[in-house]
């Protein structure tokens, strides 16, 4: 994320709606957040929107717009109404946003697209949920309603579907809309989470980071209406959700690498122990040494993906992208560089000792051809000792490195 930057000014008194905005610094409790782009159609609206229902639930509140370089007229429309403009020069959502985040005053903080889709006169659900102890408070469109024409019909029934029951598998949160533009949080709390992304990854990694840190999140139903501007939106189908996608795949190294590794380990287990002992038949079809040679695949790439997914969680942790896992550092505690190195040594020098066994048998026969079927069952399983016996050296200095660096 970048740096927090520096708050412009405050704009003359009078340029302040009556109510909230002359409120001093410490007694604003709602700060109204908006990134805009080029958005001078629907700012007004969304601005008078959003203060209307504000002062009329008694709250005192202001009004940001994030500014992402309008060539528009958005900067003096957003003044106009009383908003506090702050420039971001980095393009982006998630860093127009965090500016935005980073120069409010209020105790919690709602934020909106500033497109005039999002239930901007019904403040109150997000504010009472804050009010009562929620860190973040989400709203939930598909609860509150989707207009006609609000929604496209592949955000609607799969984009939006499918990447909120990921991130709800992934990340153990019950969040029914996990891509909601609308959603209010304690400012604090979000600002303690040091979210990095400046691009639409930024709505996925407040919600990954908060129910990581176990933050109170709840959902409130708000309405979906069809976007007021005459040009298309900013967000781009594929590519977003694409983005969305991956950032929470890199964000659950368990899921990403633990887990198929464990299954690819357990597939190449199985494999190497029925095809060892000789051909299987499984009706007209028989298994050979070439099914055996990809059970050795699976068994390798299995080890290397449980490596890498510790090696991940445990330098995300470090580089503060993801929390401290006690039971992570525990596992490494259990495994002392030593003890990783000897391992590895052993398995390398079987697989070694199985290699010149069978170049042993070879030359017994005068280094004459020889059955494959049979070789073969002594050297690829060899051959799998030496490449996960030279894993395990590699990673014993990698485990060793990332002990020193916590030191």
């Amino acid at each position: 994320m970048t740096a927090e930057p520096t708050r412009p000014p405050s704009p003359p008194e009078e340029d302040h709606p009556t109510s909230g905005c002359d409120a001093a610094a410490d007694a604003i409790e709602l700060s109204v957040v908006l990134p805009c782009l080029n958005e001078a159609e629907t700012l007004e609206t969304c601005l008078t929107k959003a203060a209307a229902s504000a002062a009329a639930n008694g709250i005192a509140f202001e009004l940001v717009v994030a500014d992402n370089g309008s060539t528009d007229g958005s900067q003096d429309i957003a003044r106009r109404c009383g908003a506090t403009v702050v420039d971001v020069p980095i393009r982006g959502y998630g860093a127009a946003l965090a500016a935005g985040i980073a120069a409010a005053r209020g105790t919690f903080v709602v934020m909106a697209d500033a497109d005039d889709s999002y239930a901007l006169d019904d403040l109150a659900p997000f504010v009472d949920e804050l009010r009562t102890g929620a860190d973040l408070v989400m709203g939930n469109r598909f609860d509150g309603g989707i207009e006609p024409g609000a929604m496209p019909w592949l955000h609607r029934y799969l984009g939006n579907p499918v990447l909120s029951f990921v991130g709800r598998r992934l990340f153990s949160t019950r969040i029914g809309d996990f891509h909601c533009g609308m959603r209010g949080f304690r400012r604090a709390a979000i600002l303690d989470l040091d979210l990095k992304t400046t691009g639409m990854e930024f709505a996925s990694e407040m919600v990954v980071m908060a129910s990581l840190r176990d933050l109170d999140i709840r959902e409130v139903p708000t309405t979906l209406r069809p976007d007021g501007r005459s040009r298309p939106p900013h967000l781009r189908t594929w590519r977003d959700g694409w983005r969305h996608l991956r950032f929470l795949l890199l964000f659950s190294p368990r899921w990403l690498l633990l887990i198929p590794g464990l299954l690819a380990i357990a597939l190449g287990v199985v494999g190497m122990a029925l095809l060892l002992p000789g051909p299987l038949q499984v009706g007209s079809v028989e298994f050979d040494i070439h099914a055996l040679l990809y059970a050795h695949l699976a068994l390798v790439l299995g080890v290397q993906a449980v490596f890498l997914a510790v090696f991940v969680r445990v330098y995300a942790a470090r580089a503060g992208l993801l929390p401290e896992n006690e039971r992570d550092q525990r596992w490494l505690e259990r495994m002392p560089l030593e003890r990783v190195l000897v391992a590895g040594l052993l398995l390398t020098a079987a697989g070694l000792g199985g290699s010149v066994f069978a170049v042993a048998r070879w030359g017994a026969e005068s280094f004459a051809e020889l059955d494959a079927s049979e070789t073969m069952r002594i050297v690829i399983p060899s051959v799998t000792a030496v490449a996960i016996g030279a894993e395990l050296v590699l990673t014993s200095f990698v485990i060793g490195v990332l002990r020193l660096e916590r030191r």
